[in-house]
């Protein structure tokens, strides 16, 4: 009838398919080369595969061995397939009156354009000749092939034709309503080990991963169950679920994180492990009692999406001059302050790495431990156990560390063991929940803590919060009076180079698929670095208050959170508005 059209390498697809072993051989020996697998993790891998009947590609990326994008390149070249990107996705379905979208949801295809007289293609199993065969003698139309990754994939077939999954089991749930009491336990077993259940929550846990969320938010309401995510530190409510749907999607959360789906009426927190799209997930489960029903929030965590690297943070130099310098200090306590969510943690972690863990002992105690750091011994605290801040730090000053973390200085009794530990010749880094740096001081007196202890022990403190970084592909020039600009210049100070203010540039956000029309695209840190020392001392020891310390500590030539995130916006980082949302100027 036609003569179909495929990729230039529909012949040495088939051949491929046909040679599995000579598929596999192949592929794993290419990205050994590439150096994005080593002989190990590729002998891990083909025993898995031995042990299924899934291909090597598969194994790989359930395992998390191989990033996708990295595995489909490398696919790319061995077949000789192109590869198909998001932005080459279609805004709208392609000959959407003669494709049934279950074929394509079924198959993983997107058809991307019609071009001479053909179909292009985007395909997640470029093995599968099969479908496209079918597809191209079900329309009389040749069919070209592109490879693209799982991710893109599904997220286009879910943006061009839909879900399908959530009005059939909120029909299930509600027939299973009628049928059952609301608090029977097997019920709620049942609900979260269907099908329609389980595909729903691992999408939207892949859902987030694609769209960089750090949390999502899975809320009871009288009217629905909203589900959310938070990006770049702002919620977006993604999805809005018939409330017949809470408990199975609820207790399914609950039974991946091992907490009890019968318990309703209590806070529970727990932790789970996936693999998306090729990345090892960790993540951290609160759930909670409200009103309506109940909360519940998953961390997604990913040491794949952390550089561990100031620069790559975003803090300037010359403050990161300034830390490096107190690190450097044989004693005394670092503590890094601000709200949930600033990147504290993440701040510890890449000051660790600075530290020589071959020549240091380098103990930390965490609640959780968020990410493995090699050579560093990393403590879990375990309040069931009796394994709390103060109990794990007594312990552990008897394994002569030189570097000590602590997660977080919640109490009096944390706060004195580490000040002991500070005198006596240890290395002290921890994190405390205030506002600004000098307000950290006044908060360890409100504690307790003893003036003089504090002033002999503390060696500086750093504020930080995170501002959103402007997306690079549709930020726009922001046409500012050259006066406004003089002011920020002279308002930002020592925090801005000089590179920057002789020529500045302010940008405005604008809005392209690349962001998802926020215009923002990640986010960057700004930093506000407290060093005691000798007339600041004074000034703690005295029980000055934190407006009195943080002028003397300007005096003394502190950049401000305030003007490290003007510096931003003038090297054309981030927005304006973003630095007085962050820093809670008007």
């Amino acid at each position: 009838m036609f003569n179909k059209i495929s990729s230039p390498s529909s012949d040495a697809v088939a051949t491929d398919a046909a040679r599995g072993d000579a598929f596999t051989d192949a592929l794993g020996a290419r990205l050994v080369e590439r150096g994005l697998l080593d002989h190990l993790a590729l002998r891990r891998a083909q025993r898995a595969r031995s042990q299924s009947v899934e291909r090597l590609d598969v194994v790989l990326a359930r395992l998390g061995l191989v990033a996708e994008d990295s595995l489909a390149d490398v696919l790319g070249e061995q077949l000789g397939l192109p590869i198909a990107t998001a932005s080459e996705f279609p805004a709208a379905p392609i000959l959407v009156e003669r494709i049934e979208p279950d074929f394509l949801r079924s198959k993983r295809i997107v058809p991307l354009r019609e071009e001479h007289d053909r179909l292009v293609v985007a395909v997640a199993d470029p093995l599968d000749t099969a479908s496209t065969d079918s597809l191209a003698f079900h329309l009389e139309m040749p069919v070209e092939v592109r490879l693209s990754t799982s991710g893109d994939i599904d997220e286009a077939l879910k943006r061009l034709y839909g879900a399908h999954d959530a009005a059939a089991l909120a029909s299930e749930t509600a027939q299973r309503r009628s049928a059952s009491p609301e608090d029977d336990v097997r019920r709620l077993e049942d609900l979260a080990s269907e099908a329609p259940v389980v595909r729903l929550v691992q999408d939207l846990i892949v859902r987030a991963v694609e769209a960089r969320a750090s949390d999502i938010h899975v809320e009871q309401r009288p009217e629905s169950l909203c589900v959310r995510f938070r990006v770049d530190g702002i919620l977006h409510t993604v999805e809005r679920l018939t409330p017949d749907l809470a408990p199975g999607v609820i207790s399914r959360i609950k039974i991946l994180s091992r907490l009890d789906i019968a318990e309703r009426r209590q806070p529970q927190d727990g932790r789970t492990r996936s693999v998306v799209r090729g990345r090892e997930l960790d993540i951290r489960v609160s759930t909670i009692p409200a009103m309506s029903g109940e909360s519940c929030v998953l961390r997604l965590l990913s040491s794949h999406a952390v550089r561990l690297d100031f620069p790559a943070l975003g803090f300037e130099s010359r403050m990161l001059a300034g830390l490096q310098s107190l690190l450097n200090q044989p004693h005394g306590i670092v503590l890094v302050t601000g709200p949930t969510g600033s990147g504290k943690t993440t701040t510890l972690y890449t000051a660790l790495g600075t530290l020589d863990a071959e020549k240091n002992k380098i103990l930390t105690v965490e609640d959780p431990v968020e990410y493995r750091l090699p050579g560093i011994s990393q403590i879990q605290v375990q309040p069931r156990a009796s394994l709390t801040f103060a109990t794990a730090l007594r312990s552990i000053l008897r394994q002569d560390p030189d570097v000590i973390m602590i997660g977080e200085i919640r109490d009096l009794e944390t706060a004195q063991i580490a000040i002991q530990a500070s005198l006596t010749g240890h290395l002290v880094l921890s994190t405390v929940h205030t506002n600004s740096a000098s307000a950290t001081v006044t908060r360890l007196l409100d504690m307790g803590v003893e003036s003089y202890l504090l002033a002999s022990s503390v060696s500086g403190v750093l504020a930080q919060r995170l501002v959103r970084r402007l997306c690079p592909e549709c930020a726009t020039p922001h046409d500012a009076p050259a006066s406004l600009i003089e002011r920020l210049i002279v308002e930002a100070g020592s925090a801005i180079t000089s590179e920057v203010s002789s020529s500045p540039r302010l940008m405005s956000r604008g809005g392209c698929p690349q962001c998802r029309n926020t215009g923002y695209s990640g986010r960057i840190a700004i930093g506000e670095l407290l060093p005691l020392d000798k007339s600041l001392r004074e000034l703690v020891h005295a029980r000055r208050s934190d407006q009195e310390i943080e002028r003397a500590a300007i005096a003394a030539g502190m950049t401000t959170l305030y003007q490290a995130g003007l510096a931003k916006a003038l090297a054309g980082e981030t927005a304006l508005e973003e630095v007085f949302r962050v820093t809670r100027l008007n």
